[in-house]
């Protein structure tokens, strides 16, 4: 089972690592790449040399020898700079090639989430991967490397090439000395070929097993800790954003205790990795400990009775330490790779939330969008579902033409807001067919619009590139629907939807859909925050600004219907509401 996990684990892995080296960045990165191991591989040799000027330098020490003795200081300065060098330039690509990877994997992170509105979707159907800001900015991170941590697939990577490039120069090393220094036990030599080499192989076997049965809960355990952590950071953030509501409602103190209940859990989960740690740490530490003189209780007996120099059995103890740290790589990373281990999972687990939200929109029954030369909107045979399949709305042969004015009416809650979704396409739960114009602008407006963090006028301009609409265009809509105070701020960046009232909101819309001009404009109860004449007046100045366009709107105010020429009703009819055409309302 445990064979099965790590090969399952390693396949992911290859899954989430190869494709930026068959990215557009490719080149840079196997550079880069080869840059690391070559230097990896080279810092393995001069490993390899300091062994053997281990032998020779205390020899020299031992023979009382001052030449050999300068000479091999000399050497060791030589390897010592060599090594200096190494160090650096690796630390150096290593995050040269850290940053390419870590940029191109966090684009390509944002392009699948936010594609077709895929991160819309995520939320409808549970979002199995939770917090996806933490995935990306946080685990795309921890993946490559997180730093001083050690956790990443570069450290951990590189630690497992060191490792395995260590353990094959150094075995045969080891297999060589043991026939120089042979074992000796109560003074009696016994010829065992490779016995230094087994005696670490069993070391590393030992200690490898009764780490991993101590260790293995850390994987579940980290994976919760990053979960409660991002849900506590997720609910302080709703509080900072929400702080208005919470003031005027008095909710401070229950605002405390959620938090604190949910950084219980935070707490809680800490608490028992604190606890599994201390177990594994007891061994780690003590394996590591005991590592240091294992090699000199092995091989001083043949030092003392004469088989070997000072210098061989220094240089025995170097590779047998060199060979079984290289055996005990997992012994030594092992909290690491449970941290990493429980970052790759949850970046898998975010790859299926994206695959499965995508393919949502893509496997029948869904809605099919399909487009046409005439300028209607065309509802045919159309049923609306939920995520989890329960009916919602039937529409049948329904068609809006291009200029119309039409009002859409029916209790809260029976899928106004829902048939808007599907036909902006970002709800694909149902089937039957919506055909809209090729080519036509089209528009939502919700009841909450949103605002980046901007200046005001790019704000309003949003999603527009830089530039696409001048500032005195922007100023003048700005003034036209009701808010000439804040012309003056309109190179002012601020939070907006925190700063401004819902009507204020509201308003800057309004404005926004002004300033696109679409073909066909969908209000979802968009004017719904504003006192009647207000409202009133929004609407006179959309029939004039836009007098070729198709308005939609979801109200419930009887006021409304005075700027719509039809009606539509949803009603109730069995396990759904049935959207049908009521009489025609008086021209305004």
């Amino acid at each position: 089972k445990t064979v099965k996990g790590m090969f399952s684990t390693l396949t992911i892995i290859w899954r989430l690592a190869s494709p930026y080296f068959s990215s557009e960045d490719k080149w840079p990165g196997r550079i880069l790449l080869a840059a690391v191991v070559a230097i990896e591989l080279s810092i393995v040799g001069i490993n390899v040399l300091l062994n053997s000027w281990n032998n020779s330098f205390y020899n020299a020490l031992q023979d009382r020898n001052w030449d050999a003795f300068v000479y091999q200081l000399g050497y060791f300065c030589v390897l010592a700079t060599a090594y200096i060098f190494l160090a650096v330039y690796q630390l150096y690509l290593n995050q040269w090639l850290q940053i390419r990877w870590r940029r191109w994997l966090t684009r390509a992170y944002l392009e699948k989430w936010l594609a077709g509105s895929n991160h819309y979707r995520m939320q409808l159907l549970g979002d199995a991967a939770d917090n996806p800001d933490q995935r990306i900015a946080e685990d795309v991170k921890q993946f490559i490397d997180a730093g001083a941590t050690g956790i990443g697939i570069l450290p951990i990577g590189l630690s497992l090439l060191n490792a395995t490039v260590t353990l094959a120069s150094f075995a045969v090393i080891l297999w060589n000395l043991s026939a120089t220094a042979p074992l000796h036990v109560f003074g009696i030599s016994i010829d065992i070929p490779g016995y230094l080499l087994w005696a670490a192989l069993i070391y590393a076997i030992l200690g490898t097993t009764f780490t991993h049965l101590i260790g293995r809960a850390l994987i579940a355990l980290n994976f919760q800790q990053q979960r409660y952590e991002a849900d506590f950071r997720f609910n302080l953030v709703r509080v900072r954003e929400n702080s208005e509501q919470i003031a005027l409602l008095n909710g401070e103190r229950a605002e405390r205790d959620r938090l604190l209940l949910r950084f219980a859990n935070v707490v809680s989960n800490w608490m028992a990795i604190m606890s599994r740690q201390k177990k594994l740490t007891f061994l780690t530490a003590g394996y590591s400990q005991a590592a240091v003189v294992f090699p000199y209780i092995m091989v001083s007996p043949a030092y003392f009775a004469g088989a070997v120099q000072l210098g061989g059995l220094m240089q025995t103890a170097n590779a047998f330490g060199q060979v079984q740290g290289a055996l005990s790589v997992f012994v030594n990373v092992y909290r690491q790779l449970a941290e990493w281990r429980a970052v790759v999972e949850r970046l898998s687990g975010f790859d299926r939330s994206i695959a499965v939200a995508r393919d949502a929109a893509v496997t029948p029954p869904v809605i099919a969008l399909t487009t046409t030369d005439a300028n209607v909107i065309t509802l045919q045979d159309l049923s609306v579902r939920l995520p989890n399949s329960v009916p919602l709305i039937s529409a049948e042969n329904i068609s809006i033409k291009l200029g119309e004015r039409v009002l859409v009416s029916g209790p809260s809650g029976a899928g106004k807001s829902t048939l808007f979704r599907a036909l902006a396409g970002v709800w694909p739960f149902g089937e039957g067919a919506i055909t809209i114009p090729k080519n036509a602008r089209m528009m939502i407006l919700p009841q909450r619009p949103y605002f980046p963090i901007a200046p005001l006028a790019a704000a309003v301009a949003y999603p527009a590139e830089p530039g696409q609409f001048d500032a005195a265009t922007i100023a003048q809509l700005i003034s036209a629907v009701g808010l000439p105070a804040l012309v003056p701020r309109i190179e002012e960046e601020a939070h907006w939807n925190r700063m401004l009232s819902l009507g204020e909101q509201q308003r800057l819309g309004i404005a926004r859909a002004l300033l696109y001009c679409p073909d066909f404009l969908f209000l979802d109860e968009a004017t719904a925050s504003l006192d009647e004449p207000s409202e009133t007046a929004l609407y006179q100045l959309l029939d004039q600004r836009l007098p070729r366009a198709t308005i939609v709107s979801i109200g419930h105010r009887a006021t409304l219907a005075a700027f719509h020429r039809r009606r539509l009703a949803f009603t109730r009819a069995e396990d759904r509401h049935v959207v049908q055409e009521t009489a025609l309302l008086p021209a305004s």
